[in-house]
């Protein structure tokens, strides 16, 4: 009879075989040739073997080779779990790849309360007295944030550079409109420091801001915009980026095209989005082009820009404009990072999506239930990845050969996986 171990790794291995012929096939000689797409057995009743297996590797005193021999024998799988996932997987909201390696992670959505965690190896430990953390697109200057405002510091938890208040809600009004003040403290979806550590973007459900040592200035929604809608504040699929060198702000929400700022905070571009709502803004690591993604339901579309072409650029939605041509179509993305070469976006359906400056589509690769954020390593060698699954994986790019479970079209391989479920009290690796 056949073991439950051995039935687990015949069938995620089979499939992920059956599928990347099926890809291969319908990629080379269209999908009219592939044939039916394969599915993957009931595996059900290998569940909770599994979990046995999983929790007993994760016992003190286990070593490396005892966790990758469990991976090996228990090769990682989306599928199998998807009936857990919605009741087990934590999400996150921010994932950040230290230089040593380590990893940085702010568990749970934006609007939940989560802790900041460091996981370094085979360890996680908790990051007291910080609720949300950013980054600036250099690398070097950190934010973190409490109730008592947000922090920048030089490396991360070095040198303190700044201490910047929370908005209040009265930033920026329309003249003659009264405000009123925030019911709480913003709960930050983003904190991004910019490149020179003296201020830092904040985007959040109530508002877009920049916070500065003289005080808040709101970005989104703008005098205008407030105008006609009023007050209070509450935003959908809010979104922002700054550019490597600074020069550049991209934010948006559900409503409205995307908006691209300069560093004086004056609006300098309006583009229409190419699918029904804006949804994400990524900039190139040279700082040459931007790329906005907007969605429906699971689906979207993304545009690029060179940024010299912001100024004075203004854009229908699904206008035909050559400076915003279509780079990816199907994926509606939550997070996005930039290597030499390419972009690389993860998509509600748990996809990584890897395409050039002009769109030609270089890989894909799965790893399971919708991405929701991603970094990369200075050298573009290793990248991050955390999903709703609970799921946050380390994949060394460009390794030259996948492993046998893998599903994708890329030599890539992922090295580590953590699991962040609900019952499970703890972090465990898999």
């Amino acid at each position: 009879m056949t073991s439950p171990q051995a039935e687990w790794q015949k069938e995620v291995i089979g499939y992920a075989d059956a599928i990347n012929d099926f890809v291969r096939i319908g990629l080379a000689d269209g999908w009219d040739k592939a044939g039916v797409e394969p599915t993957m057995p009931p595996m059900a009743h290998l569940v909770p073997h599994w979990l046995e297996a999983l929790h007993e590797v994760n016992q003190p005193g286990k070593d490396q080779a005892a966790h990758d021999a469990f991976r090996k024998a228990w090769p990682p799988a989306h599928a199998p779990l998807a009936d857990l996932l919605d009741s087990q997987g934590i999400k996150s909201s921010e994932l950040l790849l230290l230089d040593d390696g380590s990893m940085l992670l702010r568990a749970g959505a934006p609007y939940q309360d989560g802790p900041v965690l460091h996981l370094q190896g085979s360890t996680c430990t908790d990051v007291e007295g910080i609720d949300f953390i950013g980054r600036c697109p250099q690398r070097r200057y950190f934010a973190t944030c409490n109730d008592e405002g947000v922090t920048v510091t030089d490396g991360w938890l070095g040198p303190k550079v700044a201490g910047l208040a929370w908005p209040t809600g009265h930033e920026d009004l329309p003249e003659g409109m009264e405000g009123e003040d925030l019911e709480d403290r913003p709960r930050p979806t983003r904190l991004i420091p910019f490149p020179d550590g003296r201020r830092v973007l904040l985007v959040s459900a109530v508002g877009i801001y920049v916070l500065a040592a003289g005080g808040a200035r709101r970005l989104w929604p703008t005098a205008e915009s407030l105008e006609e809608d009023g007050l209070p504040v509450r935003l959908d699929m809010e979104h922002g980026a700054i550019s490597p060198d600074g020069k550049w702000i991209a934010v948006g929400g559900q409503d409205g095209a995307h908006q691209v700022f300069d560093a004086e905070l004056n609006m300098v571009a309006s583009i229409g989005p190419v699918s029904e709502y804006p949804h994400y803004a990524a900039f190139s690591s040279d700082s040459q082009m931007a790329i906005f993604n907007a969605c429906h339901f699971y689906e979207g579309a993304t545009l690029a820009v060179n940024v010299k072409d912001f100024p004075g650029l203004d854009t229908d939605f699904y206008g035909n404009d050559p400076r915003t041509p279509t780079v990816q179509e199907g994926a509606r993305a939550y997070a996005a990072v930039h290597r030499q070469g390419e972009f690389i976006i993860g998509d509600a359906n748990g996809y990584l999506r890897a395409f050039g400056p002009t769109g030609r589509k270089h890989w894909f690769h799965f790893v399971g239930s919708t991405i929701m954020a991603m970094d990369i390593s200075a050298d573009g060698n290793t990248l991050v990845v955390s999903t709703c699954a609970g799921f946050i994986s380390t994949i060394r790019l460009d390794a030259g050969k996948a492993a046998p479970w893998q599903i994708g079209t890329g030599g890539h391989r992922e090295t580590q996986r953590w699991l962040f479920w609900a019952s499970f009290g703890r972090p465990l690796l898999w």
